[in-house]
């Protein structure tokens, strides 16, 4: 019995299927939601969100948001969401670079903070584009 999944943006759906398995970062770690999952409302942080579907896993970059879950259906409201294959791994390279130096030239802790959250999200992308790279080898 599967549980079925919504993940949405602003901009798209991003996925609408019936699904085994979940596994998300959030604030508390990481939570692994199988159907029949008691009620949970919680915050997503940047990472690695994982579906498992028929033996096969597929790994998305999400940038934050929250994940309502309900015993029979997940729903996630992501601030972005990107499945591997969308992810263009020299570019999110580029942007982590141009992360990393902002973070260098920071004037304030909101800045440092600013660039801090923009690496992190470039780290994960760049997570999720090799994991793809990984997988087209073997």
């Amino acid at each position: 019995m599967p549980i079925h999944l919504e993940i949405v943006t602003a901009e798209r759906m991003v996925l609408s299927d019936d699904v085994d398995l979940i596994s998300a970062p959030t604030r508390d770690g990481r939570v692994g939601i199988l159907p029949r999952h008691a009620p949970l409302l919680t915050i997503l942080e940047p990472g690695e969100l994982d579906i498992v579907k028929g033996g096969q896993r597929t790994p998305f970059a999400v940038s934050g948001g929250f994940m309502e879950v309900l015993p029979t259906r997940v729903t996630i409201l992501a601030d972005t969401v990107e499945r591997a294959d969308e992810i263009d791994e020299r570019r999110a390279e580029e942007a982590r670079r141009l992360a990393e130096e902002r973070k260098q030239l920071a004037q304030n802790e909101r800045e440092m903070a600013l660039a801090e959250a923009k690496l992190r999200k470039e780290m994960v992308r760049l997570q999720v584009a090799r994991i793809r790279e990984t997988s087209r080898r073997t």
